[in-house]
């Protein structure tokens, strides 16, 4: 593979290109994970995405907002690229991957782009090489990256580590002041959204807004936050209401941010995050070779027979190691 045509043509912002450079990223395979890191050296480095993270329990109705969101986007002339992640089986590994399906509309724009990327066994809502995949679709020049999580509830906060400001979808009532005081992914929303506010359903999602925008008052303010955020919003993804008014805020508080200088360093924290995952990462993947696979086995089989403690044994298994490599 010409990796540097291939890099060309991912700038050039061909999408079966950038398609194929997203799974090179995404492979386990050595030779693979070597060509996607020298993919990313030759991309352009001046080119900056709004990167947006996007949660919400399962049926909150994220694939709809993200189409009438997108939608919208792709009409003031932004380009548009949405990085779904998808639940994967904890049986078969397996994923539905059916995010194309349910954005019909948005698939279907010259200047919008949707990947579905399992989650495989990867914690936090996200998958474990969304961070390149977000640095690929921003060398392919869009201008804003929609990343959207798994939806599995108030532990999903690996997102704020790829992402310049997190929406938080919730459904009418969804909770009560409580819930919006809890700590976890409430903490790292910049924005919630009530979403399904129509019909029927529009009185419970006043009052959800409502309890939500109390709660926020409540929590100790961020210095990353100008007056007013994190603040509740009402929207209806499925009539395309307050969509125009949550791109306002999102661009007023991009702005705000920016001319502080909160928007640098939180890109230079999440790069040092990144930098300690893939130290981590390398050193748990050097677990499962040679001697250390061996001294692993060894001490599992004395757990499972019960002849020595979980705690204990990963503490000798570390002295042996260390004694193995000293």
């Amino acid at each position: 593979m010409d990796i540097k045509d291939l890099a060309t043509r991912v700038a050039g912002g061909e999408r079966r290109a950038l398609a194929r450079a997203i799974t090179l990223a995404e492979s386990g395979r050595a030779d693979h994970r070597a060509q996607a890191m020298e993919l990313l050296q030759y991309l352009p480095k001046d080119r900056q995405a709004l990167r947006i993270g996007l949660s919400g329990t399962p049926g909150v109705g994220k694939s709809t907002f993200i189409e009438s969101f997108g939608m919208m986007m792709v009409g003031l002339g932004k380009k548009v690229a949405v990085l779904a992640v998808d639940p994967s089986s904890a049986r078969s590994g397996g994923s539905i991957l059916g995010d194309k399906t349910r954005m019909d509309r948005l698939s279907r724009e010259a200047n919008a782009f949707i990947r579905p990327s399992p989650s495989q066994t990867h914690l936090g809502g996200v998958a474990r090489r969304s961070r390149e995949a977000v640095a690929l679709c921003e060398g392919a020049g869009f201008d804003v990256v929609l990343i959207e999580t798994v939806g599995v509830g108030q532990s999903e906060t690996v997102v704020a580590e790829i992402s310049d400001l997190f929406l938080l979808l919730l459904a009418p009532a969804g909770g009560d002041e409580l819930q919006g005081v809890k700590r976890g992914i409430m903490e790292i929303a910049d924005m919630i959204l009530i979403n399904k506010a129509d019909g029927d359903l529009k009185p419970a999602a006043t009052r959800t807004c409502a309890d939500y925008a109390g709660a926020l008052r409540l929590l100790r303010k961020r210095p990353q936050d100008p007056d007013g955020y994190p603040k509740a919003m009402m929207v209806s993804a499925l009539e395309e209401n307050g969509l125009t008014e949550v791109w306002r805020d999102i661009e007023a508080l991009v702005t705000w941010r920016k001319q502080q200088g909160f928007w640098e360093k939180n890109r230079s924290d999440q790069a040092r995050y990144w930098f300690g995952q893939e130290v981590r990462n390398a050193m748990l993947a050097q677990l499962d070779t040679g001697a250390a696979r061996a001294l692993l086995d060894a001490f599992g089989a004395d757990v499972a027979r019960g002849d020595m403690p979980p705690s204990v044994a990963a503490q000798a298994f570390l002295a042996e190691l260390g004694k193995s490599r000293s």
